[in-house]
């Protein structure tokens, strides 16, 4: 063990080098000239007015921003339960013994999640199509036609409409890595669990999620991540309508850089929602940690 070589620092500093660079330029840079731009009245030409605050002044009291932030939190929240608790609960399932031929079904659980989500958006849209998707047809074979609907028009529920798509794409994601944390236990405290009378509900309750946490932490945090900047999807679906009544804030900067070529407030936006989204994952991962710290001196 002894005679074991270690890497200098500069060879470290080498290896790394290259993924660093790549990361600053895909992500820092981006971020500096974004922020950059937003002092700016720009519409992508050569000429820029600056204005300093005033996009940002603009952007509090942009009813249409803060509509689609709001849109963003509740994808959060359905997303959150929907596609942590369906994959934790699908996992408890798979692991048990009555079920065979586990390996398929983590493969093809996982299998959507390795999709575009432009083509899942594309499925969905076909799903609720009005003469030819799935939920209508489904109405109509079982006699109750007159609930067939032009899905992604009902302003009322659209925002769980294309929330489901989301869901239904991810649940394999975060499966796999509920089931690597959960392969990690001891089988031993299962058996031991099992012997003390331990059914499964109370086996999952007081001996998996304690144990597993920190990694429902880290799967928290991503899907927080991931539902904070969402935006595939949702243009592909509905592009924000109808009205605004599913638009959400990367969608909002889209729209406003691109279709209405506004880059300097459309930078602003861009800065809103890294600001507003560092804000929410680090309020989440506090609650988190608070509530299971609770629990633990309880």
């Amino acid at each position: 063990m002894s005679n074991i070589v270690k890497p200098k620092g500069r060879v470290l500093f080498a290896y790394l080098l290259l993924p660093l660079t790549i990361y600053i330029f895909a992500v820092f840079i981006p971020l500096i000239t974004a922020g950059y731009y937003s002092f700016f009245e720009w519409k992508g030409g050569p000429t820029k007015l600056f204005t300093g605050f005033q996009n940002y002044m603009d952007l509090l009291k942009d009813q249409v921003f803060w509509s689609s932030f709001q849109h963003n939190i509740f994808l959060v929240l359905v997303c959150v339960i929907g596609q942590i608790g369906l994959a934790f609960l699908i996992v408890l399932i798979i692991n048990s013994r009555l079920v065979k031929l586990k390996g398929i079904h983590r493969t093809f659980s996982f299998f959507p999640s390795t999709i575009s989500a432009v083509y899942i958006g594309f499925i969905w849209m076909m799903i609720y199509d009005y003469n030819k998707g799935l939920i209508n047809w489904f109405l109509k074979y079982i006699g109750n036609a007159d609930a067939a609907k032009v899905w992604l028009s009902e302003k009322s529920i659209i925002m769980l409409i294309v929330s489901i798509p989301l869901i239904w794409q991810y649940i394999g994601y975060y499966m796999v890595i509920i089931m690597a944390a959960i392969s990690s236990i001891d089988n031993e405290i299962f058996e031991v669990s099992e012997l003390d009378g331990a059914n499964a509900f109370q086996r999952a309750i007081y001996i998996i999620l304690p144990l597993i946490k920190n990694t429902l932490l880290i799967c928290v945090t991503l899907c927080v991540a991931g539902n904070m900047k969402v935006f595939d999807h949702i243009y592909v679906m509905t592009n924000g309508g109808p009205g605004n009544a599913s638009n959400v804030m990367a969608l909002y900067s889209y729209q406003t850089s691109f279709t209405r070529s506004n880059m300097g407030y459309g930078s602003a936006i861009a800065i809103a929602i890294f600001i507003l989204s560092l804000l929410v994952i680090g309020g989440v991962q506090f609650f988190i940690r608070q509530l299971t710290k609770e629990k633990a001196e309880v």
